[in-house]
Parts: C-alpha cells; sequence; structure tokens
C-alpha cells in the first residue's frame, strides 16, 4: 500500500520508526516532512499537504504524527475528502475505517510509544470500509455537509 506520513517535532521520532516498519512489511512510504528534526516546525505544514494527497488519491492512506494527535487530526480534518481521527487502540484504527472510512490515523507522539502505534497502524491498514447501508447513510451525510460547505466558500469568493 502506498502509505503517506508527516510529523512535526512532537512525533518526528515515531513517524520515523512507523516508516521504518512500514517498510520492512513491503509498503511504499511517501514522506510529506518533516525530514529532519525542527523544534520550531508547525504541523498545518506536514498534515495539510498529506491530506491533500490522501484526498486526491495520490497516497492511499495517511499517519500523521504530532506531539498529541490533536493539531495533525484538527488541521488534516480541513481539506474535503480527508477524514483524520486520533487513536489510542487498535479497535478504534479499525473501525473507524470498518464504519467511517477513515483514511488518515493520527498519533501522539508524547502520549503513545511505537507498540501501541505499530498495533494501531497495522489495524489500520488491515481495515476496509465495510459498505454497510447504515455507514453508508451516516458517511453520505458528512460528504453532503462537506460539500455544501466547500460551495459556500466557492460562492463567497
Amino acid at each position: 500500500m502506498k502509505i503517506g506520513m508527516g510529523a512535526d517535532h512532537g512525533g518526528f521520532e515515531m513517524k520515523e520508526q512507523l516508516a521504518r516498519l512500514l517498510a520492512k512489511e513491503g509498503h511504499e512510504v511517501v514522506d510529506f516532512g518533516n525530514r529532519t528534526y525542527d523544534n520550531n516546525d508547525d504541523y498545518p505544514d506536514f498534515a495539510l499537504p498529506l491530506a491533500r494527497a490522501v484526498a486526491s488519491g495520490e497516497v492511499q492512506r495517511g499517519i500523521l504524527v504530532c506531539g498529541s494527535g490533536v493539531g495533525a487530526s484538527v488541521a488534516a480534518n480541513k481539506v474535503s475528502g480527508a477524514r483524520a481521527a486520533l487513536c489510542h487502540d487498535d479497535f478504534s484504527a479499525r473501525q473507524g475505517v470498518e464504519d467511517d472510512d477513515l483514511n488518515i490515523l493520527c498519533f501522539g507522539g508524547r502520549t503513545m510509544g511505537i507498540a501501541v502505534a505499530w498495533d494501531c497502524t497495522k489495524s489500520f491498514l488491515g481495515a476496509r470500509f465495510s459498505g454497510a447501508d447504515r455507514h453508508r447513510r451516516r458517511l453520505s451525510k458528512v460528504l453532503e455537509f462537506e460539500a455544501s460547505q466547500t460551495a459556500a466558500s466557492h460562492n463567497s469568493k
């Protein structure tokens, strides 16, 4: 699978470790940065390009890491077509894909260890959207709202 990854200084070390594990499993990793540790970098600089790449299909899924995982998920969810969530357990990582068509997994590099992050990553990548009627109905409501917001912002310009 082609997976985009991004992290600021708070998640840099975890991103690097996960990238090595993913490559070892045969995944193609696309690094959206930061590529060096920089204590003054900002998570939107990595989260937004990665989210655009996931939404456009340039990469199949994304993984973002910042200090808590919250900022990265907030930023990524500003991109139409991105569905990012902060997960701390493999049930949420799997269920987020199966029920909600999650396409970006977020972690806190300062709030969890690499072993838990790796378990969540494997669950996230192994899961597929179920397509169950109730899940399609719910996702459709989210996508309709997202489209109305996108249209409203274009009409106001």
